[in-house]
């Protein structure tokens, strides 16, 4: 039950990392959260398993700080892909 907060707390950080991360017009406003969540809900449940409990700060710095730092790393390398797919199209086309 305790990850759901560790989910909600994750999500709501992505939505506020969507506006401080550059490029926002080149992406989805649900992606950076739904990275940020999926992360976090994958670093949350690889810990629990490993033993850590929920009492442990550890597991929520973890699970919500690893989230962000995935979702930004992703973001920003799917925001440069874009860009290069952009100018590869604008040049194939001629524009």
């Amino acid at each position: 039950m305790y990850i759901l907060l560790a989910l909600i707390a994750a999500c709501a950080l992505g939505v506020a990392l969507h506006y401080l991360l550059p490029r926002r017009d080149l992406r989805g406003v649900a992606v950076v959260p739904a990275i940020t969540t999926a992360a976090a809900a994958a670093i949350y449940t690889i810990l629990q398993w490993s033993g850590v409990g929920e009492n442990v700060i550890w597991l929520w710095v973890a699970s919500i700080g690893g989230g962000l730092l995935i979702a930004v790393l992703a973001t920003l390398a799917l925001s440069a892909l874009r860009i290069r797919h952009d100018a590869a199209e604008k040049l194939a086309l001629g524009i």
